[in-house]
């Protein structure tokens, strides 16, 4: 077990030190900021937004017709936001778990599991590839149970062909080692760990090896057709294109009609300091899995490649009014519960301190994975909705949307979860309302075995839910 370690009187007693820049993007290696457009210029394909959506898109474009001129305008700095911000947990999943794509589309989930884990494959090789630093691992993930009626749901999903291993307390304890575990699933194939900026930075340096053009600081303001053209104007600048490709994940979309299909909710993550080799005796984790607890407010955690371990989840804040703002990002009482039921999870690692805290947005649909659409008579095609699981599915959401440009039929552009939309939000007051009033049944299921009360259920039968 290790030597043994001090409890921590007060968990919370490093937060204040604490750095409010996101751990990942609190690096010197931060690649220098490129210019921002200024002028007119033309291209074939323009992309709006420098996280995965667009970066993807735009090494894929480049892949699949290397002479096809490519443009992409950020807003601020590629990957600032959720690319730059998350948890690192590469999952294979494009609907937000198994559970949660068979309720919303039943006859093809099946399909879209696998379609997820080729994309996942894909995502290796492609790494393997360029030789791209970000550190995959592809070490799966595993979900414990911290409530003895969650121990059912996880040992039905003992699988071991799929690659999904059931693991009592007893059992999970030899992984790793926690008094609050009471039983696991180690899914080994569905997910990987990465370092998410990193494969912001690379997936950037890949496309500008193709040829992709990326200008930084460069906020789109609006998008219009004028000649059989789609007209960008930004700030200094105008860009002319042939296609648009817009993945502006939880940002008010360039149309219009979108956007009540996405609102944004904050998410909170502590990182600790790196843990001593005792330390990481005492927890075990020899196998580097991400872990995730089962409830509805849930935390995901895993190591970094220095030991670190990161923390995040909880709590999910929605602002009223789709409100996106900096100040947002920090949230002292989560980061103080956050801190709390750490040292609750692993007491034995005494006076592990944390040395950054940080918050970001989330863009999530009423169906909790992303969704398509296009515009301008096919011109223009939009991605969203990711729910804070678009690590990988964004690659896979990149490939759609460059198929529905294309014109051409594929397996992809044939699925209903490309041709169907999900609910939109209401308006405010009531998506305010809505929200609040979906949070507290959460909750209140949580409290009461799981079971869930007559708003979740109602939500449930009409497809529109809240993601914790």
């Amino acid at each position: 077990m290790g030597a043994a370690h001090t409890q921590l009187k007060d968990p919370t007693s490093s937060l204040p030190a604490a750095s409010t820049t996101p751990f990942w993007l609190d690096d010197p290696a931060r690649p220098t900021a490129l210019p921002a457009l200024r002028g007119k210029a033309t291209t074939d394909l323009a992309i709006v937004g420098g996280g995965y959506s667009g970066l993807w898109t735009a090494v894929l474009a480049k892949e699949r017709d290397p002479e096809r001129r490519v443009v992409l305008l950020e807003g601020g700095r590629i990957g600032w936001a959720a690319s730059g911000r998350n948890g690192g947990f590469c999952d294979a999943s494009l609907t937000h778990g198994e559970s949660n794509g068979e309720q919303h589309l039943p006859q093809e989930n099946a399909t879209l599991t696998r379609l997820g884990l080729e994309n996942l494959d894909e995502i290796e090789e492609t790494i393997r590839r360029y030789a791209m630093d970000c550190e995959f691992e592809r070490t799966g993930e595993m979900d414990v149970a911290t409530e003895d009626y969650q121990v059912p749901e996880l040992a039905a999903a003992h699988d071991p062909e799929s690659g999904d291993h059931f693991f009592d307390a007893a059992a999970l304890a030899e992984l790793v080692r926690s008094p609050t575990y009471k039983a696991g699933l180690w899914s080994k194939r569905s997910t990987a760990m990465l370092h998410p900026a990193k494969l912001a930075w690379e997936l950037q340096r890949v496309a500008l090896e193709l040829g992709v053009e990326i200008y930084e600081n460069t906020p789109v303001r609006s998008l219009r057709r004028r000649d059989g053209k789609m007209v960008l104007s930004a700030d200094a600048g105008q860009l002319v294109a042939g296609q648009v490709a817009l993945g502006t994940n939880a940002f008010p979309s360039l149309l219009k009609r979108m956007r009540l299909h996405t609102v944004p909710v904050y998410d909170y993550t502590l990182m600790t300091e790196p843990l001593s080799d005792a330390q990481m005796e005492s927890i075990g984790w020899e196998d580097r899995f991400g872990l995730a607890d089962s409830a509805n407010r849930f935390h995901y955690y895993r190591l970094t490649q220095d030991n670190r371990i990161l923390w995040g989840g909880w709590d999910a804040v929605y602002h009223y009014g789709r409100s996106l703002n900096s100040a947002h990002d920090q949230r002292p009482e989560t980061f103080e519960t956050l801190a709390r039921q750490f040292h609750e999870t692993f007491p034995q690692l005494g006076h592990v301190r944390f040395t950054h805290k940080w918050g970001g947005a989330i863009d999530t649909c009423t169906r909790f994975f992303p969704f398509f659409t296009t515009a301008y008579s096919g011109q223009v095609a939009y991605t969203a909705g990711f729910t804070g699981l678009g690590v990988g599915a964004t690659r896979f959401a990149a490939n759609v949307m460059l198929d529905l440009l294309s014109g051409e039929r594929t397996e992809r552009t044939e699925l209903e979860m490309v041709k169907k939309l999900p609910l939109p939000f209401p308006p405010e007051p009531f998506a305010w309302i809505g929200v609040k009033a979906t949070t507290k049944a959460m909750v209140k299921a949580d409290e009461n075995q799981g079971k869930r009360g007559p708003l979740l259920k109602v939500l449930d039968a009409v497809g529109m839910g809240f993601d914790s």
